[in-house]
């Protein structure tokens, strides 16, 4: 099939695997949900019958995993029927996130788009202002002009996405591995569950739960007409709240994290695994001559 055959028959699936890649982006990022501070809330003492044990030892957490710069991240996420996948790779967050992470689509309608585009694996690298996705040679050949690479700018993104796209650009830009530990200080709803092994090595597990529309509206920096924008996109999405469980290692560290809610498209949970903090990462920009803009992507594209 030539390449104006591809552009008449798939701009449809393009623009879908094209935005559902940028949503996979945010899920393998630090944290599935949201960025911000956790002060507003947490400095309560024992408002909403919160024990200060808890507050104060995730608050160490905070602090420990924030200055640890690094890490390995292995997890799985699962969303309804839209998606299934298994995520392994290295990320950092001293200076925005930045990051190589390969992810491997396993099920869902996602799984079957990648598969149209020959690829069931992609290759990601994070950077400050954006991220990119290898697409593989089928799409290179039919749809990217001879070149791999998907370039997401986070400006870009915002612009085409509105509030939701604010909120994800802050996500993408300031999160950290210990967001999942700010949304639980925040959230005004946190217990201590107990001892645990997780992999062999002993943690403390913590469990709460996040109004989800109220968090990212209060950590995004966002305006009234925005917000109520964002109002309406969690309600057409069905997400209302998020279930969040933490463990955490006797040197403050995360090692564990499953996020749960349910949305229209059904329940969504999220599994990762921290390991090697402060491990070394390197992330090259792909080559310009092999890299088209996800923005001149969607522009080749006949509208769907």
């Amino acid at each position: 099939m030539n390449a104006k055959g591809w552009d008449n028959m798939n701009s449809t699936i393009m623009r879908r695997t094209g935005l559902s890649i940028a949503v996979v982006a945010a899920l393998t990022g630090l944290s599935a949900c949201g960025s911000g501070d956790s002060s507003d809330k947490a400095d309560g003492g024992d408002k909403g019958g919160i024990n200060l044990s808890p507050i104060a030892a995730l608050r160490t957490v905070e602090k420990s995993t924030d200055k640890a710069d690094t890490a390995r991240i292995d997890g799985s996420t699962t969303m309804g029927t839209l998606t299934s996948m298994d995520m392994k790779g290295v990320m950092g967050w001293s200076d925005g996130i930045t990051g190589n992470v390969t992810v491997t689509f396993t099920g869902g309608s996602q799984a079957q788009q990648m598969r149209q585009l020959g690829q069931t694996q992609l290759d990601y690298r994070y950077l400050k202002n954006g991220f990119y996705a290898n697409m593989g040679d089928k799409f290179a050949a039919q749809a990217g002009g001879g070149k791999h690479w998907l370039e997401y700018d986070y400006d870009t993104l915002a612009e085409m996405s509105g509030a939701a796209g604010q909120a994800f650009q802050d996500q993408m830009q300031n999160s950290t591995p210990n967001q999942s530990v700010k949304m639980l200080l925040a959230s005004g709803d946190v217990k201590r569950v107990g001892e645990e092994k997780v992999r062999g090595t002993q943690t403390t597990h913590y469990s709460g739960k996040v109004d989800m529309a109220d968090f990212t509206a209060r950590s995004a920096d966002l305006d009234k007409d925005q917000l109520s924008e964002l109002e309406k996109q969690f309600e057409q999405a069905g997400i209302s709240t998020e279930t969040i469980d933490i463990w955490v290692n006797e040197d403050d560290l995360l090692v564990k994290k499953i996020e749960k809610a349910d949305t229209k498209n059904g329940p969504f949970e999220q599994t990762a695994y921290y390991s090697d903090y402060g491990t070394p990462l390197s992330v090259e920009k792909p080559p310009a001559s092999d890299t088209m803009s996800f923005k001149d992507l969607l522009n080749k594209q006949p509208a769907a």
